[in-house]
């Protein structure tokens, strides 16, 4: 039987930082109700020659050297972006360009917003399942900064821009343990990428405290159906890979799995949420700095607009 299996990761952050007290000057707020409300104390911010394109091919390259396979091992490239470079060719193909390849599969996830690596990780599990696929490369690629509307206090101290990514391949022992993908669009409007008036830039708008309550039952119940899927009990469970969106939802899940806050990797008070790169990066952080080893069982999750929430259950 053929498994999928991560066989390296990858990250990229651009220099600049955003602080709170840098906000503070921007809008009406304060470094503390940002912290206390959200977790968040800094994020980073793409420069004006960055894009997810840019962002994701050193993310790649990063993911590649670790895997020890090169561009041309590659049989798919998948991007999850909610803000690409270019509507189309898609980031995918703009990074077959830049490794000087043509002769894989490369397409865009842009409709699961927060939850496009998930979704991502679940479509390149079934290829290399099915042996349609040997290597794949999978990014979280975001420049959240480009649709954040900067006079709204309530979304523009949330979001950062970032890369993350992760090569899949076949292993004959267990990976990817199960997957598992929501929608709901009849929460369309409590979370989108729209503008109020003809011709205005697109920006986030969000109901937060919609979004929240939300995010916590419909996670807790994904939790329970994951892991019945993979007949496995919480106390399996060694590391819980959140999407990095708000430290009370994250607290609220890891409690849901009864594990303590050290066994879940966090980086939003360093980066804010990143969208779909957010899982990516964490698990990323979390390998190099070898809290994440070999063996573990991992349970990652996200919930975006759409709604579109999912799971993933994995051995690293």
């Amino acid at each position: 039987m053929i498994y999928t299996k991560i066989l390296g990761t990858g990250s990229y952050l651009p220099e600049k930082i955003l602080t709170n007290f840098e906000l503070e000057k921007m809008v009406d707020t304060t470094n503390e109700w940002i912290v206390e409300r959200t977790g968040i104390h800094e994020r980073r911010i793409a420069a004006s020659n960055e894009t997810a394109a840019t962002m994701a091919e050193q993310a790649a390259k990063q993911a590649m050297l670790a895997a020890g396979i090169s561009a041309r091992d590659l049989d798919m490239i998948i991007v999850a972006t909610t803000t690409p470079e270019k509507v189309f060719p898609s980031t995918a193909c703009l990074l077959q360009q830049r490794f000087g390849i043509a002769n894989c599969a490369a397409f865009d996830l842009n409709s699961a917003a927060c939850s496009g690596f998930i979704y991502g990780l679940s479509i390149a599990d079934q290829f290399i399942r099915n042996g349609n696929a040997k290597h794949i490369l999978l990014i979280g690629s975001e420049v959240m900064s480009s649709i954040v509307d900067w006079t709204d206090r309530t979304t523009c101290i949330l979001f950062g821009d970032g890369a993350g990514a992760v090569v899949l391949g076949p292993s004959d022992a267990p990976g990817v343990i199960c997957t598992r993908l929501h929608a709901d669009g009849n929460h369309k409007d409590i979370l989108s990428l729209s503008s109020q008036e003809k011709n205005a830039k697109p920006c986030i708008k969000m109901a937060g405290n919609s979004v929240f309550k939300l995010a916590v039952n419909m996670l807790g119940d994904l939790f329970d159906e994951t892991l019945a899927a993979a007949h496995l009990k919480k106390s399996d469970i060694h590391w819980l890979v959140p999407h990095q969106a708000n430290i009370r939802i994250i607290q609220s899940m890891a409690k849901k799995l009864e594990l303590p806050m050290e066994r879940v990797t966090i980086t939003l008070d360093k980066q804010g949420n990143t969208s779909s790169a957010s899982i990516p990066l964490a698990l990323d952080q979390a390998v190099r700095t070898r809290q994440i080893k070999r063996g573990e069982i991992l349970m990652l999750e996200a919930f975006g607009g759409g709604l579109a929430w999912g799971s993933a259950l994995l051995k690293f």
